[in-house]
């Protein structure tokens, strides 16, 4: 650049992107913790939802090696951001997960038995029983697009000055889409009640972080769109869940949206259709396993007197027998009639489908 050019430039914005963790790796603080941390019963409850989703994730890996379920995502190593997400949440609060988010779900109140449903290939499993999350949005298994659908979500209660708001999660890939970019910019132009929360897991299936971006980091890619941004420690629950109630009270407040990274790391395959050994270090991922969100919990735990290996077990048994009374449930559900390949696309069906609807039924019935 010319010396004269550039004796001319002077700044007119400066922006930076603060990173928030409470515990290190050994649970230890590393701060003045929130005050949350002060109700014992709400921590082992938090705890218990980490382990949880935990225990699910591998039950549905289980199920899909042997035939019995689809192919899952999982969620190994991203428990934290699951559940920090929705212990902060309201119940009149709207979800708009991924596919990783089985955690959250769970938290909020959707059954094993539907989660395994869907995955296992039947569109009932999104028909919440719950109450509590019916209005919750079904798992977005297309990347991104459902970061716009969350923007209409706030938008609408915005409209209705409504005192809630909307919770979108997407993966770190998911920002490299055009998708996430406008729902940023409207969320920040509209100033939504909405909160994204980037799950960066370092791997967008097979291609790592460094060759989708060249950012410093994925939360500045919601200050061009006005929002306000965060980087946190996404296997310190105790940070997720701090930065979420900060940024779910900001947008009650009509103070806009907020983009939140957490900053984690996928132990698993993308999902069982993968073999990650292919194109990642078998020993970066063993490494990994040091900052595991559920071994630092039990650490802060048991470094206040508050957990204990008796603790731990029985803990494991009753996640255990829940989860395997879920799978039984799920796998005494009788299959769906064929025409239900033809339910909730159109609102009225077309005579060609129709007729092709009463053929499957028929069939069904021979």
């Amino acid at each position: 650049m010319p010396a004269s050019v550039a004796d001319s430039d002077r700044i007119v914005a400066q922006f930076e992107v603060r990173y928030r963790q409470f515990l290190d790796e050994e649970g230890s603080p590393l701060a003045p913790l929130p005050d949350f941390c002060r109700d014992v019963d709400l921590m082992l409850s938090i705890y218990r939802g980490m382990h949880l989703a935990r225990a699910f994730d591998a039950k549905c890996v289980n199920l899909q090696r042997t035939g019995r379920l689809g192919t899952f995502a999982t969620s190994l190593g991203q428990e934290a951001i699951a559940v920090g997400v929705a212990s902060a949440m309201r119940a009149s609060d709207i979800l708009v997960p991924s596919y990783r988010e089985a955690g959250a779900q769970i938290w909020r109140g959707c059954r094993m038995e539907e989660l395994l449903l869907y995955w296992g290939g039947d569109e009932r499993g999104h028909a919440f029983a719950d109450p509590a999350v019916t209005q919750d949005f079904p798992i977005s298994i297309t990347v991104a697009n459902h970061a716009l659908h969350a923007a209409g979500v706030a938008a609408a209660m915005k409209l209705k000055a409504e005192d809630r708001a909307a919770v979108c999660l997407f993966g770190d890939g998911a920002t490299s889409k055009g998708d996430v970019y406008e729902a940023i910019n409207v969320a920040g132009v509209w100033q939504l009640p909405l909160i994204f929360m980037i799950v960066n897991n370092q791997w967008a299936i097979s291609t790592p972080l460094e060759r989708q971006t060249a950012a410093l980091t994925l939360a500045q890619k919601g200050i061009a769109g006005g929002l306000s941004v965060l980087q946190v420690d996404g296997n310190d629950v105790i940070a997720v869940r701090d930065a979420m109630m900060e940024a779910l009270d900001a947008a009650r407040r009509g103070a806009g949206a907020s983009l939140i990274e957490g900053v984690t790391y996928r132990l698993n395959d993308h999902n069982t259709a993968d073999d990650s050994s292919r194109y990642r270090n078998l020993e970066e991922v063993k490494a990994r396993w040091r900052f595991c969100p559920l071994r630092r919990m039990r650490a802060f735990l048991e470094s206040r007197a508050a957990w204990s290996e008796k603790r731990e077990l029985a803990m494991q048994a009753e996640i255990a027998s829940l989860i395997d009374s879920a799978a039984d449930r799920y796998l005494a559900t009788a299959p769906p009639l064929p025409d239900q390949m033809f339910a909730h696309t159109y609102a009225r069906l077309p005579a060609g489908l129709m007729a092709q609807r009463v053929e499957a039924l028929g069939r069904a019935h021979e």
